[in-house]
């Protein structure tokens, strides 16, 4: 099969596959019977089109085969070939550039380069709050039996600030 029949056959076999509604179709069974027999077709279908795609996929991928251009000049005659021949020979595939990657390229990297440094500010600032979190559940635990001097031992700049207002003689009104 030439390459654009191996094509039209796969996309032939994709259509048929988005097209049918299977579950639609399951729906309307009534007897146990027909839902075997559903399940045996779908089944088949699957396997059928599962070999299409495998099959012609390695051909398309593979490149198509030569062209055997003397099998077909015996059944169809030369001048008809001929022509198909030169319309053949005369197609040009052009290569495909990229010019999108050289241009995003450094962006991405540098992205990279930034998606590092957030991961591990994150992991310090995850660090930290575990820390924090430790800290507060201590605090928790110890809130009703602490004196205010070890408060004050944990928290030097509140101790700072009470004494200030003392020493002012502000009392908070």
């Amino acid at each position: 099969m030439s390459g654009s029949g191996t094509k039209k056959v796969v996309e032939a076999a994709a259509k048929a596959t988005k097209s049918i509604d299977w579950d639609g179709m399951a729906k309307l069974l009534v007897s146990e019977e027909a839902r075997k027999e559903f399940a045996n077709l779908r089944r088949s279908f699957d396997e059928v089109n599962h070999a299409l795609q495998t099959k012609f996929s390695q051909v398309i991928s593979a490149g198509t085969e030569p062209i055997d251009w003397e099998y077909y000049r015996k059944g169809i005659g030369s001048r008809l070939v001929d022509m198909y021949k030169e319309a053949y020979e005369s197609i040009e595939v052009p290569k495909y550039v990229d010019n999108v990657t050289p241009e995003y390229k450094p962006k991405f990297d540098a992205l990279l380069v930034e998606l590092k440094e957030a991961e591990q500010k994150s992991l310090k600032d995850s660090e930290r709050l575990e820390k924090e979190i430790a800290e507060v559940q201590e605090m928790k635990k110890k809130i009703s039996t602490m004196t205010a001097d070890e408060y004050f031992e944990k928290h030097p700049e509140l101790k700072k600030k009470f004494d200030d207002e003392i020493r002012n003689d502000y009392w908070g009104y």
